[in-house]
């Protein structure tokens, strides 16, 4: 065998709908490809693939340890936490800072853990400026 790349990471979610418009309209992320049973969102790399679960499937976990975790590079992690925070997205885990950068963890409509993360660079000309939210990082 020979993997070359993650393709995608597939999230089983309750409600399709809600789902899409949690990762497309608040987080921003682009849709690739839709169909009535799937949705393929990203544009480069390993996509984020929502497909239906079963409703009564419990298949969410709050814990690092026990569950998947989704993460995302963000530019500005606080103003990205704060614009979120304001628009009803519950926060497992406020800022922390780490040797690497700024992290913190968000809940997404199912309860997956989406870990938003602001690495912090040797070289200080490499960080972000000026940007905000979910700007590039």
């Amino acid at each position: 065998m020979n993997i070359k790349r993650v393709g995608n990471v597939i999230l089983a979610v309750k409600d399709l709908d809600k789902s899409t418009a949690f990762y497309h309209e608040l987080l921003g992320l682009p849709i690739k490809n839709q169909r009535r049973t799937w949705v393929d969102l990203g544009q480069t790399g390993a996509l984020l693939s929502l497909h239906p679960a079963a409703i009564t499937s419990d298949h969410s976990s709050n814990s690092l340890e026990g569950g998947m975790v989704v993460g995302f590079l963000v530019g500005d992690l606080k103003s990205a936490l704060d614009e979120l925070k304001s628009r009803g997205v519950r926060v497992h885990r406020d800022i922390m800072d780490r040797d690497a950068g700024k992290n913190a963890i968000v809940l997404d409509p199912d309860g997956y853990m989406i870990s938003l993360f602001e690495p912090k660079f040797a070289d200080s000309q490499q960080q972000s400026k000026g940007y905000h939210g979910f700007a590039p990082a």
